[in-house]
């Protein structure tokens, strides 16, 4: 049933997301990571907007991306809750200590399927600040279930005549290769998170570098 609305609302929705986004996909290295993704995947962005959800939805479209999303948007009214439940969505109580996520994200991984992640786990109050400090969260989910993480940076242009949504898809990083044994657990979490945070960065280098040349 959920396989059947995912769809209903990618192709219900793909017209309106043409001029909504108008996006332009940029890949570090395609031959490595394209946007189709193969078994399972952490999908890990900065965050900009509310729609960036479905436009990682659209961009990566033969995957259904169960994205996890504050409880924040789970309170605005029952109509978004049903439909978050129904893509497939994995809701975080930020304020409390439930940490149920982490196990619903790895059961999804561990069948083979794909979850979006926003470390910064916030909307940034102002634009052109730089990227937020990472949640180790994704670095956790990543070292218990195994599965690689796929880098995305998004410029967060939506609705903008002539100024394109672009998106820099980044090579798969395998997480569980970063760990090192001579540090204890919260140490590892705490670097491999700077150095998740630092690709990002990078990435929005890299499209900000193509870009300038192209002018």
């Amino acid at each position: 049933m959920r396989f059947l609305f995912v769809w209903f609302v990618k192709i219900t929705g793909w017209i309106p997301h043409i001029f909504a986004f108008r996006k332009r996909i940029y890949y570090e290295d395609k031959s490595v990571q394209s946007r189709h993704i193969k078994g399972a995947a952490i999908i890990m962005s900065n965050h900009h907007r509310l729609l960036d959800f479905p436009l990682i939805m659209y961009v990566f479209f033969t995957r259904t991306v169960h994205c996890l999303v504050a409880e924040l948007m789970y309170r605005k009214n029952f109509f978004i809750t049903l439909t978050l439940n129904g893509l497939g969505a994995i809701r975080v109580d930020r304020d409390s200590h439930d940490f149920s996520f982490v196990a619903r994200s790895c059961e999804v991984l561990r069948k083979g399927g794909v979850i979006g992640i926003f470390p910064e786990s916030k909307l940034p109050e102002r634009d052109g600040l730089g990227l937020m400090p990472f949640k180790p969260s994704v670095a956790y989910i990543a070292l218990l279930s195994g599965a690689p993480i796929i880098p995305i940076y998004i410029n967060g242009l939506y609705f903008k005549p002539g100024r394109p949504s672009r998106i820099m898809i980044g090579t798969p990083i395998d997480v569980q290769s970063m760990y090192d044994d001579s540090l204890d657990q919260k140490q590892n979490l705490d670097n491999i998170t700077q150095k998740l945070k630092e690709k990002v960065e990078h990435l929005k280098n890299e499209l900000e570098e193509r870009l300038a040349q192209k002018a």
